[in-house]
């Protein structure tokens, strides 16, 4: 089976129970939508638990493309006074990152050998900002936020980087007329796209939405291409245990 899953935000345990529950195996395939790092309480553990599995494949989030224009810089020394005395754009870039969840990913990332940050920024590095899935007479496409600036007549590979990553997508019209073309996003969580306002898949408009605000309370997904059904783990967050 085919699963997608999105902005595990270092939900560790969260992701484990659902492997768990999908029972995903090492015939299955498995493609996380980005995000697997920041705010959560195991963002590094979660990532390395990603890097050691072959039939996973990584795309992409603002959040990871956030802690690499950060973490590569430094990555030749990390340490408090490194960080007091960034230029000035890496500086704003850092607290940036900070404010949206990335302390907690830095104190972990800066405890690990040096060997070991290098392995798991490389992986960030190669991962893809889109991928595809044709199954019988559909095409997924699938992306971390949306298609910023979308225009129909234009090919994916012409998309910049920014335009997969930061802009939500817009969930109240089709991108792809026809029914047989579906945009799978990250980023934004359901619940603030379903009408019910729940933390469950997102289907409407030819939008496959599965980002389901784990690390905010909600849940996390996984959503099977040959079925098109969704499996939940409740989030394990308590309110206020989420680091900003």
């Amino acid at each position: 089976m085919t699963y997608l899953i999105a902005d595990i935000h270092g939900c560790f345990q969260e992701f484990c129970a659902l492997l768990k529950k999908i029972d995903f195996s090492e015939t299955d395939e498995l493609f996380v939508l980005g995000d697997a790092m920041d705010r959560g309480p195991a963002p590094i553990r979660t990532l390395q638990s990603l890097m050691r599995c072959p039939n996973i494949r990584y795309i992409l989030g603002n959040h990871d493309m956030a802690a690499l224009s950060v973490l590569r810089p430094l990555l030749a020394e990390i340490t408090d006074d490194s960080i007091e005395n960034l230029p000035q754009d890496l500086f704003l870039r850092y607290t940036e990152w900070m404010q949206n969840g990335g302390a907690v990913t830095l104190r972990q990332f800066r405890a690990l050998p040096r060997a070991e940050q290098e392995d798991l920024l490389s992986y960030l590095e190669e991962a893809s900002l889109y991928e595809t899935i044709v199954h019988e007479d559909r095409l997924f496409v699938l992306v971390h936020a949306g298609l910023d600036r979308f225009d129909p007549a234009k090919e994916l590979e012409d998309y910049a980087a920014e335009d997969f990553l930061f802009a939500r997508a817009d969930y109240g019209k089709p991108y792809f007329p026809g029914g047989r073309i579906f945009l799978v996003t990250g980023h934004t969580p359901t619940a603030l796209i379903r009408p019910d306002r729940q933390p469950r898949v997102y289907t409407e408009n030819g939008h496959i939405a599965i980002d389901c605000g784990c690390v905010f309370g909600g849940a996390l997904a996984a959503y099977c291409i040959e079925t098109g059904e969704a499996v939940y783990v409740d989030s394990m967050q308590r309110p206020g245990s989420r680091e900003d």
